[in-house]
């Protein structure tokens, strides 16, 4: 976890940069110090060391999955986004050729495609980017 007097410190620095102005510099320095008081600041440093934990285990487990011997786990994901993908497709066949299809069961499987579509490929995006800031170093 982040020390708090850490953030307050990074947290300074930003306002002194990206606020010239003194009066408001010295307001947004009063809201600072009012949120370290009041334990957001703590709050928001959690936070972002729980989402940070949440993604390497999801990429511990998209790892785990690739070296299993299982072509069902290494490949539920693609085979999910395309069901998604297949089914979005045959509601909107069906709506181009007059037959209803429940709005309700196309904004569903959207919600999904996004969620999959994001998940599989921006997470991949992410740990490219990672991997790449890391062997920089």
């Amino acid at each position: 976890m982040f020390p708090l007097t850490a953030l307050l410190e990074v947290g300074g620095k930003l306002i002194d940069k990206l606020i010239p102005d003194p009066e408001a510099k010295a307001k947004a320095q009063l809201e600072l110090a009012q949120m370290a008081q009041d334990g957001e600041l703590a709050k928001m440093a959690n936070d972002t060391e729980m989402y940070k934990a949440e993604q390497e285990n999801i990429t511990d487990r998209w790892r785990s999955d690739m070296g299993s011997d299982s072509w069902l786990s290494k490949n539920i994901r693609p085979m999910a986004l395309i069901a998604i993908f297949v089914a979005f497709f045959l509601f909107t066949m069906m709506s181009a050729f007059g037959y209803n299809a429940q709005e309700s069961y196309v904004n569903l499987l959207g919600q999904w495609g996004q969620i999959i579509f994001l998940a599989y490929f921006g997470g991949r995006t992410v740990e490219k980017l990672a991997d790449m800031k890391l062997s920089k170093k």
